[in-house]
């Protein structure tokens, strides 16, 4: 095995990290010992520099390849391949940078699932198959903001049919449970169920063309197909519905801490973003809480 092979497998022995995040650190080694062969002495300003200056990456993308790289050097430093880590004392500042979600309005949102109004008489059994599994998707992200990933991941077991409620698997491997508030939305996938276990080729409730389940790409790809059918911003992405999906939580008056455990975030400083973008929201409070209204 190489050092790279070892060191994953001492990361999935050690630390509750996804597949995705286990990834991603491969990768990010990778790439620093082909741009540093030597890696056991290693120049990391050198290279943090040469992912500014020259691959022109974002703070954000930096500081997650220092996460990496801290980690590798901690490994390496434990095995005793090496005496000292080259991060002791070495301490990285950026800005941090501050995006605002990006939504879709509530008339984009009506617009996508319109395009689930359609007579299934019209269409072959293929496309009819592929409709009843792109409706209760798509619905499904715009009615509970779950992230592509974790729709993917869905089995029949997850679904609890007398509580209209599926149990999500999120990030880090932490479960928690989504009730399906729109009757639509909760027959839309109850129509999928019933469908994939006629198949029984998988338990996935998701699955491709060949009988598979999907990728997070395949599903990025579904939706790419209905908003250029709805005539939505082909630059608008999955995430755009869980990020709509937030907004309008909070606009309509749910807490934080609520809205928090929903979207399965760690922190509710995670979810506080929100309230940036929550303009309806800040128009109630300041209509019935600013004092000036009374002078």
């Amino acid at each position: 095995m190489t050092i790279i092979e070892n060191y994953i497998n001492h990361l999935k022995a050690t630390k509750n990290l996804s597949k995705k995040t286990l990834y991603a650190y491969s990768i990010d080694i990778n790439q620093f010992i082909k741009y540093n062969p030597d890696y056991l002495n290693p120049d990391i300003c050198k290279y943090i520099g040469y992912l500014a200056n020259t691959m022109q990456l974002k703070d954000a993308s930096i500081r997650r390849k220092i996460i990496s790289l801290r980690v590798f050097y901690e490994y390496l430093l434990f095995y005793e391949h090496i005496d000292i880590s080259p991060f002791t004392k070495l301490k990285f500042k950026f800005k941090k940078e501050k995006n605002l979600p990006k939504t879709l309005s509530i008339t984009e949102i009506k617009r996508l699932l319109e395009c689930f109004n359609t007579d299934l008489s019209q269409l072959s059994q293929f496309q009819k198959i592929q409709f009843i599994r792109d409706s209760a998707l798509i619905d499904l992200l715009v009615s509970t903001g779950i992230r592509i990933a974790e729709a993917a991941s869905i089995t029949f077991e997850d679904i609890i049919l007398h509580e209209h409620t599926i149990l999500i698997h999120g990030k880090g491997r932490k479960q928690r449970l989504i009730y399906i508030s729109s009757p639509i939305t909760w027959n839309r996938i109850i129509t999928l169920l019933k469908m994939q276990k006629t198949l029984k080729i998988t338990n996935h409730l998701f699955t491709n063309r060949y009988n598979q389940p999907m990728s997070t790409q395949s599903i990025e790809q579904v939706y790419a197909k209905y908003i250029k059918k709805a005539n939505i911003n082909i630059n608008s992405t999955p995430h755009y519905l869980r990020h709509t999906f937030a907004t309008n939580l909070l606009s309509n008056g749910a807490d934080l801490r609520s809205v928090q455990e929903i979207l399965g975030h760690a922190s509710v400083a995670t979810t506080q973003i929100y309230t940036e973008v929550s303009a309806q929201r800040k128009k109630q409070v300041l209509k019935k809480f600013n004092y000036r209204n009374k002078l």
